[in-house]
């Protein structure tokens, strides 16, 4: 192959990443929350702990179904995002340390909306992909986020477990829920659609370990190289300093 040519598919590729990211970007900052999409009603024998197939027609169809769970004001102009895996210590950090600061403080004051999106390291984490669809399961009864922490709080007693789904349900007798149908919805596809999505998102964001953060802001969507809060905060007075008229 010719330099030329390499040059051209190189543009190509470039150009075909850009437009990925823009459709991603125009997502986030519209901030679509989680919304189920049934696979089907039946509940099976046991749950689904694997990514499934999907068919979908294109990118816009991809980040369409691989929607992440919103916090805070949805018209918040700047948007924190986390590609996260359930059984993976650092992600647990930041639930419990740094994600508590941004919501403390930059998302109560309508500055910010944080979105996580599910990216189990399947390879490693075997548990993880069950933990992604509990939670969602756990969004039904409006209680996303309060199951959310207490997975990461339990991480290392569910994390190694053979069978994971009763210490899963347990939680959500713990956070209150319905537990029939939170078992229900265990025991079944629901959602494992979705998480799917999510993985693929990031695969094609370039995600390739967790916790991954992003900022988007001003039409500008940045990957950050550490997840502390002061990082966080540095890119995001970064980002909008252009819009306040900041030099």
């Amino acid at each position: 192959m010719s330099r030329g040519e390499d040059r051209r598919i190189a543009r190509e590729t470039q150009s075909d990443m850009k437009r990925f990211y823009y459709i991603f970007g125009a997502v986030v900052v519209i901030g679509i929350g989680v919304v189920g999409f049934n696979v089907g009603n039946s509940v099976l024998s046991s749950a689904v702990t694997a990514p499934v197939e999907l068919d979908l027609a294109d990118d816009e169809a991809l980040v369409e179904l691989a929607q992440g769970v919103t916090l805070g004001d949805p018209e918040a102009q700047v948007t924190v995002v986390e590609f996260g895996d359930y059984q993976c210590p650092g992600c647990g950090a930041f639930a419990l340390s740094v994600k508590p600061q941004l919501e403390g403080t930059l998302v109560a004051s309508g500055e910010v909306k944080f979105v996580y999106y599910d990216f189990p390291l399947i390879s490693i984490h075997p548990n993880a992909f069950l933990a992604a669809r509990a939670a969602r399961c756990s969004g039904e009864q409006d209680s996303y986020w309060e199951y959310h922490e207490t997975l990461f709080r339990n991480q290392s007693r569910w994390a190694a477990a053979t069978m994971p789904a009763s210490a899963f349900e347990d939680y959500a007798e713990e956070v209150g829920l319905d537990g029939a149908a939170f078992e229900a919805c265990l025991n079944s596809e629901k959602y494992a659609d979705v998480v799917t999505a999510n993985m693929e998102l990031g695969a094609r964001m370039g995600v390739n370990g967790t916790p991954t953060v992003m900022v988007n802001a001003n039409g500008e969507l940045r990957r950050l190289n550490a997840n502390d809060f002061q990082s966080i905060s540095v890119a995001i007075n970064q980002m909008t300093e252009s819009e306040d008229g900041s030099n």
